[in-house]
């Protein structure tokens, strides 16, 4: 399975699940609670990023699921 990053953005019906590079979205919510938590099961099923975006659609937050080294190299 591809690891494509999920961003939370908003939707004219609520908040919408999109994959990153995709013109449809995966889901729509009526609430950004209820996004946050399906793209958040997405992105650790994929081992991929989480952006939350908001109402003005700029990131205001991000968690990575995937295999981040801790502490960075480099």
């Amino acid at each position: 399975m591809a690891k494509k990053n999920q961003h939370v953005v908003p939707h004219p019906q609520g908040w919408a699940v999109k994959s990153e590079g995709s013109e449809k979205a995966s889901s729509v919510h009526n609430t950004q609670a209820e996004a946050i938590e399906r793209a958040r099961e997405a992105a650790r099923n994929q081992g991929s990023e989480l952006f939350i975006h908001g109402r003005d659609g700029r990131i205001r937050e991000r968690d990575s699921y995937g295999n981040d080294n801790y502490p960075p190299q480099g």
